[in-house]
């Protein structure tokens, strides 16, 4: 299924997975949009492909911009954007990876997708699969949980270069960060850039950065809308 990025904007405009979040369905579509389409080796014809780079969505709730991206690279029908979590539906309010294919975890619960991500990069180390990346995307409000200072910590002391977080950042951590979002990885170690959601070429570039011996993150910077 050839798509443009509008066309998968529109799929993922015309879903609501949970009305408490009626903005967070469709700001994170860039990001992922720019990893399915240009950067990560997937197959939705070999999911178990052990090879396969990973990306893990940590910020699970209201994930209609994921279940778009996938639906339009053909991991499952978008037919199924009509129903999103209705009773008999495997598409959720949360996704679900035993339900959802494509899904490397079930996510919603925040601060697990990153400690989730250091353990699969790390894993996949330890196999040989040293070409194989794992991408998480994190909101800047999730960063709060204390399980991702210990996750930012723990990576850049060990050096996962296989590992890249994107944070989401509109703004809504409760403290902030002295120096801005980005500072708070490189002070463990981690190489970083922060550019705007908006800006496919700029992703592009700072997911595709290379970053030997260390982590990467990139902060998208976003307003909901």
């Amino acid at each position: 299924m050839n798509v443009t990025f509008e066309q998968v904007r529109e799929l993922a405009q015309g879903t609501l997975t949970d009305v408490r979040y009626p903005t967070v369905k469709i700001y994170t579509l860039d990001a992922i949009w720019v990893l399915y389409d240009r950067v990560l080796r997937v197959d939705p014809q070999h999911l178990d492909d052990p090879a396969r780079d990973r990306f893990l969505l940590s910020k699970g709730h209201g994930p209609s911009a994921f279940y778009a991206v996938l639906a339009a690279k053909g991991f499952f029908p978008t037919e199924w954007l009509r129903d999103i979590a209705a009773l008999e539906s495997p598409l959720g309010s949360h996704p679900d990876a035993t339900q959802v294919p494509g899904a490397e975890i079930s996510s919603g619960s925040l601060g697990h997708g990153l400690p989730l991500g250091v353990g699969m990069a790390h894993g996949l180390r330890a196999n040989g699969f040293h070409d194989s990346r794992v991408f998480v995307l994190v909101g800047d409000a999730e960063l709060d949980e204390g399980s991702n200072h210990e996750a930012i910590a723990y990576a850049g002391a060990v050096g996962l270069s296989n590992l890249n977080v994107i944070v989401a950042d509109n703004g809504s951590a409760s403290h902030g960060w002295p120096g801005g979002v980005a500072s708070r990885f490189e002070v463990n170690g981690w190489s970083g850039a922060t550019v705007d959601m908006d800006d496919h070429e700029a992703l592009y570039r700072s997911f595709t950065a290379p970053h030997p011996d260390r982590p990467r993150v990139t902060v998208a910077e976003t307003t909901p809308h």
